[in-house]
């Protein structure tokens, strides 16, 4: 055998599925951050222009085989690797894929974080049909709103080329799949990686600045849950945001500001952060009314106080709680206005819901009202400084900033001005015009003396004269 068909031979036994690196690495970024997932989800996130290739295909599971045999041969390869595991099925029988712990360590490195941040695996991963982690996955998919890379479709059919660009076209998501985590344990007590029994346990986590949300915490629920357990999670939800702990520069600040960044809100008001609540019809229970239940259960924690003088709510030390379906998330994303913060009486984008526009706009108004006041102070100083400026004794103009510091008597260090009365201009030509008359009366001194020198000379030689005279 020559040395190509061995090297040949070689990369199939590692990678039976002939996976490449990039469609590995894909695998671990979504698992890592999802924990389970289907090869469909992982290739909606990872690939999302494979959604809209294969569209001759005549039926919907031969497309969804096509597009997403990429990332099941690179799951087979990890799995051939030790790092992932079948996970059983979903309800409708799609298998779904676990990593191992050598894994989840691997996808740690990938996704540049801790061990720690990582994460936990969802309950009952992999057991009857894992509904709750697919609403998670499906939840973190609606957020984001993968783009398609248009390049990448080029050359499919006119309408799947079209469904491309109108994925394109319509409005963005929130961060990518680095921006998430789930099943995060925020502890009440006890340290990050060992949280308390009673700890409270996010099912993601979105960290996404650049998009307006420094952080935001989201829970899934199937209407399978008793509205009263939801709520319950509320109470370990601000036991935890309320606790603090020193941080490395030695302040102690609520526990999850050392963890995660947020804007500093001293200025603007003592909230929490908001967490979000996304309901999946499963169940028997209708969103509608889980939303409305657990609104009423969980009012001590969200409910604002009125401030008639800005004519907005205040909601120091309350959690902004928002309330969607997974079914209007998808349809709209998060710029829809699909978002029901508790206590309002209309729904809204995220960005606005989770935020308090009212209070924002109450706050540019007292910046405004303070430039506002503030400019008018600097133009009644400018105007009596400007009454106090000094006018030029001779020609009536006022005095320049530096002509008036200039003659400032306050400023004993400086130089006496010989005419402290005149602009500069005006000095100018009162020296030289001194300058002049004392040159003019030095000439004429010298003329003076130069006459009197010469008076004196002939009264002497006059005198000489008639002395000789006498003496003959």
């Amino acid at each position: 055998m020559d040395d190509g068909r061995a090297g040949l031979m070689g990369k199939r036994t590692v990678n039976g599925a002939g996976s490449s690196n990039g469609l590995r690495a894909d695998v671990l970024c979504v698992l890592g951050v999802l924990k389970v997932a289907t090869a469909d989800q992982i290739q909606r996130l990872a690939s999302p222009h494979l959604t809209y290739r294969h569209t001759l295909k005549k039926t919907a599971s031969v497309r969804k085989e096509a597009r997403t045999a990429s990332h099941r041969g690179a799951a087979n390869d990890l799995r051939r690797h030790g790092l992932s595991v079948d996970g059983g099925r979903t309800r409708g029988g799609e298998e779904v894929r676990l990593l191992t712990a050598a894994g989840l360590a691997a996808a740690a490195i990938d996704l540049d974080r801790a061990p720690e941040e990582m994460g936990g695996m969802p309950k009952s991963a992999g057991r009857s049909g894992a509904s709750h982690p697919m609403t998670v996955n499906e939840t973190v998919i609606a957020m984001i709103r993968p783009k398609p890379d248009l390049d990448l479709v080029a050359g499919e059919p006119a309408e799947a080329v079209a469904a491309a660009q109108a994925a394109v076209d319509a409005p963005k998501g929130i961060g990518t799949i680095t921006s998430y985590a789930t099943e995060v344990g925020l502890p009440v007590k006890g340290t990050w990686k060992n949280p308390a029994i009673g700890s409270a346990r996010a099912d993601i986590v979105v960290i996404a600045p650049g998009d307006g949300v420094p952080l935001l915490f989201i829970e899934a629920d199937n209407c399978t849950e008793e509205a009263t357990l939801i709520a319950a999670k509320f109470d370990k939800y601000a036991r935890f945001f309320k606790r603090k702990e020193k941080d490395t520069d030695g302040i102690e600040k609520p526990i999850w500001r050392t963890c995660w960044s947020a804007p500093p809100s001293d200025d603007y008001e003592r909230v929490h952060p908001p967490v979000l609540l996304v309901f999946h019809q499963l169940g028997k229970r209708t969103p509608k009314t889980q939303m409305q239940t657990v609104a009423g259960l969980t009012r001590p924690h969200w409910q604002g106080r009125w401030d008639s003088e800005d004519g907005c709510h205040s909601y120091d030390g309350r959690i902004p709680i928002v309330a969607t379906t997974l079914d209007l998330l998808r349809e709209h994303g998060p710029a829809g206005a699909v978002f029901w913060r508790f206590g309002r009486d209309h729904r809204e984008p995220l960005l606005d819901a989770i935020g308090n526009p009212r209070r924002d706009a109450a706050l540019a108004r007292r910046r405004q009202a303070a430039r506002e006041q503030q400019r008018r102070r600097k133009d009644r100083e400018a105007a009596e400084r400007e009454a106090r400026r000094p006018v030029c004794a001779d020609c009536g103009y006022k005095f320049t900033d530096d002509r008036w510091t200039a003659v400032d008597v306050r400023d004993w260090d400086r130089p006496r001005e010989s005419h402290p009365h005149l602009c500069e201009d005006c000095q100018t030509q009162a020296v030289a015009a001194r300058e002049q008359a004392e040159a003019e009366e030095r000439e004429r001194q010298e003329q003076e003396r130069l006459r009197q020198e010469q008076e004196a000379e002939q009264a002497k030689r006059k005198a000489g004269g008639w002395l000789g005279r006498w003496r003959t």
